[in-house]
């Protein structure tokens, strides 16, 4: 099961968190989680598998400074 571990402001951001993730060898998958029309400017979750979770979370607040 997927679980979103965070929410980007747009695709940009989550693209570079998702980059970020992977190279520590993380499963990651996007979704919008806007507004369809927005586009790449909506906000998109990050989402990791359930067992991943913890892992995942510890790194973005690594690496947004959280």
């Amino acid at each position: 099961m997927w679980t979103v571990v965070y929410i980007a402001p747009n695709m940009a951001v989550a693209e570079m968190l998702k980059e970020m993730l992977t190279q520590e060898g993380l499963l990651v998958m996007l979704r919008s989680a806007g507004i369809p029309h927005f586009g790449p400017s909506g906000p998109v979750e990050i989402m990791v598998p359930e067992a991943e979770a913890e892992e995942a979370h510890e790194l973005l607040c690594t690496a947004l400074g959280e």
